[in-house]
């Protein structure tokens, strides 16, 4: 039998109301012992809690949620408590005494609503981002995910390789023995304009960029105002800014939000042929690396020394002895503050043109490699005149979708996912 699961669902108390979960076959025991009843189905109840000596535990409203049609898929119920410390563990250790019950491992919920049919992994996955979600731009996202319009979408395609498999079924059950048919014309056609679809899909900005935010990396040479200007943009005191060349040493970042939009800005030692010594050399060497890796580099050094596609910024315009920039996108001041709210601006739109857009569902990366094998196996069909060759190249196809959603997932991938999201969830 399925164990029957429960957990505190609501976070950690104190807090006004503790929501604790049951899921599984034995639910609606456990309500009947620590409740003494059970209330119409979907209908909150006050109940007085006891445990199973009947010593009292609380006043509590109280929901039986009779399955399939919950969030598990199984009996479900809810006892709404005070959100004491003392009385949620009162409530759990009654609940752990009872036979049959035993406390949720993380994600165990949403697990259990995967195995029962209830959500299926790309959704399962868009949830565990909604978890995390720190901006706006994230929380859309992660919704359009877990509502399912990434899998719509790829059932709508697995239907269309359905089709078109059984029309080759067709071909190849009506051609002469030996003498295998072409592929109907339309047929190619068709196959041709689902796997235009699905790169459109594939040339979509990714989720890790979403989740990991926009990566900003200032750079230039020893003092030329990088540690100053990443102050500002994050909005704190994070990284020492002094007259004195090489302070910054080593690669220092900060996630923040810019209206909305996740940003992780780099603040980098400063860049220049002959360190003082091992350490500022390491610093430097991490420097470089962060350019590698940045999506953009905002370079505070000569014009034209910067690397390629940076925004030239002419920093510290303010002093007379500053670097001097003809084409410089932007020319800022600390001490003035000309220039940083355009350049705060032009962030924002460059970031919100490289991210997916607000609500636009993005593939991670166990999605988009998926993807990229159905299209290869999609296009191979289309190319291939031969039958035979081209169901298989479907199957495969269909094979890859049927992982994207779930269908046929290791154990250890569904550990991993589910690993992510807290108790009671």
């Amino acid at each position: 039998m399925t164990a029957t699961i429960f957990a505190n669902s609501s976070g950690q108390p104190p807090a006004a109301i503790a929501v604790i979960r049951i899921s599984g076959p034995r639910a609606r025991a456990a309500l009947e012992v620590l409740a003494g009843r059970i209330p119409a189905p979907r209908h909150a109840s006050l109940a007085a809690l006891h445990d199973t000596r009947g010593e009292p535990l609380d006043h509590a409203m109280v929901l039986w949620l009779p399955g399939p049609g919950t969030a598990t898929g199984e009996d479900v119920a809810e006892l709404h408590c005070h959100g004491g410390r003392a009385v949620v563990a009162a409530v759990e250790a009654a609940l752990a005494a009872i036979p049959g019950l035993r406390k949720a491992e993380p994600g165990e919920f949403t697990r259990q609503a995967f195995l029962n049919g209830r959500i299926d992994l790309a959704e399962a996955e868009g949830l565990a981002d909604l978890l995390t979600a720190e901006t706006e731009l994230q929380r859309r996202s992660a919704m359009a995910m877990a509502g399912g319009a990434l899998s719509r979408r790829v059932e709508d395609w697995r239907e269309t390789l359905l089709s078109a498999s059984a029309r080759l079924e067709a071909v190849l059950d009506f051609s002469d023995e030996g003498d295998v048919a072409e592929l109907p014309a339309e047929l190619t056609t068709g196959i041709a304009a689902l796997a235009q679809e699905i790169e459109l899909w594939l040339d979509r900005p990714r989720a890790e960029a979403l989740r990991e935010g926009y990566r900003v990396v200032i750079a230039g040479p020893p003092n030329a105002g990088k540690s100053t200007l990443f102050n500002i943009l994050v909005e704190s005191d994070a990284a020492i800014a002094t007259p004195i060349p090489g302070t910054t040493r080593d690669v220092l970042t900060r996630p923040v939000s810019l209206d909305g939009v996740p940003f992780l800005f780099a603040d980098t030692a400063g860049l220049h042929d002959n360190a003082g010594d091992e350490v500022e050399a390491i610093g430097i060497e991490r420097a470089l690396d962060a350019l590698d890796r940045a999506d953009l580099v905002l370079w505070l050094g000569p014009e034209g020394a910067g690397p390629r596609g940076c925004w030239e910024i002419a920093s510290q315009c303010d002093k007379p002895d500053a670097i001097r920039k003809r084409h410089a996108r932007h020319r800022i001041s600390a001490v003035t503050g000309e220039g940083l709210f355009d350049l705060r601006a032009d962030l924002v739109g460059a970031a919100r043109a490289a991210l997916p857009g607000p609500g636009e569902a993005a593939l991670n990366a166990r999605q988009h490699a998926l993807l990229e094998k159905a299209l290869r196996s999609i296009a191979e069909a289309a190319d291939d005149q031969d039958p035979l060759i081209a169901a298989e190249c479907l199957r495969q196809a269909r094979v890859a979708f049927d992982a994207l959603l779930g269908r046929c997932e290791t154990e250890d991938m569904l550990d991993a996912l589910f690993g992510r999201f807290c108790i009671g969830k």
